[in-house]
Formats: structure tokens, sequence, C-alpha cells
């Protein structure tokens, strides 16, 4: 992969290793909140990778691939450290409405009703609905959730990069998917189906609107008070 002049072709190998870079992205985002775009981590992977061809030198005797990944992820990382992706206010209001749903599951024995949440929480349907579309975008797993609880600085570095390589992470994933295919299956049917389309087969908020014949707006809803949902199930394994 180099010109005549003994360098290294940057535009082939740019086109050669972007694979690599969207494998790292789709491997990361799987524990990231879903505001975090995958095209944003691509994005900044690229750039990760470009910098691996600028600075990668044959002679000491490391594959590229292998200097390349480390690039592409710190880039990554990077970018994810320096950027609040999920306010305190937002996260604070998220775990309010988790509270208001784990009381009510305990208490009806069921999924309650929106409404039922609502009152539960001492706020109309209609303020809880916007409360809903406010905390858009949030995740079973936030940043915060990884901070490590000694302050452990390489957390976020082991834990969202480097799973495929870490057994007991890969078990403990194994376990929670299955625990999360399980709870999916006792959200209401609704909201069964806004996540199968969102995460299963990669829909849009517009697309799963125009199935399912409400607003975009809508299916936030939806998608936020299932994770709210979802995430209280969680706790219990």
């Amino acid at each position: 992969m180099y010109t005549a002049k003994g360098q290294l072709d940057v535009n082939t190998m740019l086109k050669q290793y972007s694979p690599l870079v969207r494998r790292l992205a789709h491997q990361m985002i799987a524990k990231l909140p879903a505001n975090v775009e995958i095209d944003d981590l691509i994005q900044v992977g690229m750039i990760g990778l470009t910098d691996a061809l600028s600075r990668f030198d044959p002679g000491q005797g490391v594959q590229f691939e292998t200097f390349a990944t480390q690039r592409i992820r710190g880039a990554m990382l990077d970018e994810l450290r320096g950027n609040d992706y999920l306010s305190r206010g937002i996260r604070k209001q998220q775990r309010s409405i988790e509270a208001a749903v784990h009381r009510l599951q305990q208490s009806l024995g069921r999924a309650p009703a929106e409404s039922e949440i609502a009152r539960e929480m001492g706020v109309s349907l209609v303020e809880y609905q916007e409360l809903l579309g406010k905390v858009r975008g949030t995740q079973l797993v936030y940043l915060e959730d990884m901070a490590g609880d000694d302050g452990d600085a390489d957390y976020l570095d082991r834990h969202v990069a480097d799973d495929a390589m870490n057994p007991l992470a890969q078990l403990q994933d194994h376990r929670m998917r299955g625990a999360l295919v399980e709870a999916i299956k006792h959200l209401p049917e609704r909201e069964q189906y806004v996540m199968s389309m969102y995460y299963e087969h990669d829909m849009n908020l517009k697309e799963i609107a125009a199935v399912l014949k409400v607003t975009e707006s809508r299916v936030c809803q939806l998608h936020s008070q299932s994770i709210a949902r979802l995430r209280v199930k969680l706790r219990e394994h």
C-alpha cells in the first residue's frame, strides 16, 4: 500500500481500513446512550485512522491494524469524554421516572400505565409526556454508570472499548442480553414494537412513527418510557 515514492498510499489505506472503524464504532455504541450517534463515532474514528496513518512507523515491529485500532479507539474515547451527552438534570429526571415505575410495579404487580406513572409523580399526563420527550435518547447504560466504584480512571477504556477481549465481560454481556430479551417481553405491546423496530431492525424514529401511525415525538416518548421500565427490570438481575 505504498506510492511510487515509497510512502503510504493514504487514500487506499483509508478505504481498506474504514470497515475497521465501523466495527469498532458498533462495538462501542452498544454500551452508550442512544443519543450518541454512530455516524459521529465513525467520523471521529476516521480522524483517528488518519492520525494513525501519519504516525505509523513500520520499523517499530507493530502491525498497522494493531496500531490503528489503538488510535481509533483513543479518538472515540476522547470524543466521549469531551462531550456531556446526557446532562445531570436529564439523568435526574430519568431516574425520577424509574423510581415511580419501580414503586408502581411493586404495588400493582404489573407494568403501570402512563397515566398511573404521571399520577405517581404528581404531574399531569401532558406534563409527564413532555418529560419523556426531554429525556429522549437515554440508554440502558449511562456514561456515569461506568465511572467505577473506586475512581478507576481506566474503567471507560476497559469496559467500552475492549469488551471483545475480556471473557468475563463477554459472559456478563451474554447474561445481560438474556435478561434484556426477557424484560422486553414484559413491556406493553406497543412499547415492545418500538424496541424491536429500533434495536433489532435499525429503524429510525420517523420510520417507526410511520408504521405505528403516530407522531415521531410520540415514538420518542414510548422509547424513553420503555428504557425506564427496562432499567428498573434489569436492576433485579
